[in-house]
């Protein structure tokens, strides 16, 4: 191997590190979504079937968002 096929490698998996960091992004939404979800139900109990509806969508779409940056990070990884 030959120094630039090194350095190809080692870009690619930096790459694919750079890709997750989508991932931190998603974290904080979810702990968001939480949290906001767990007060609204405290302060309003008779609200809560649908305060859990909207917070469990809001989580799904925060976590597509880490689910995408895997993808991505996979597919530089294997692909690239």
């Amino acid at each position: 191997m030959e120094y630039n096929e090194f350095f190809v490698a080692g870009m690619k998996l930096l790459g694919a590190g750079m890709a997750m960091l989508g991932a931190i992004g998603a974290g904080v939404g979810v702990g968001i979504a939480a949290s906001g979800g767990v007060q609204a139900m405290g302060r309003n109990p008779d609200a809560a079937p649908i305060i859990q509806t909207n917070m469990i969508l809001g989580m799904a779409f925060a976590e597509a968002v880490a689910i995408y940056a895997l993808a991505v990070s996979l597919i530089i990884i294997f692909a690239a």
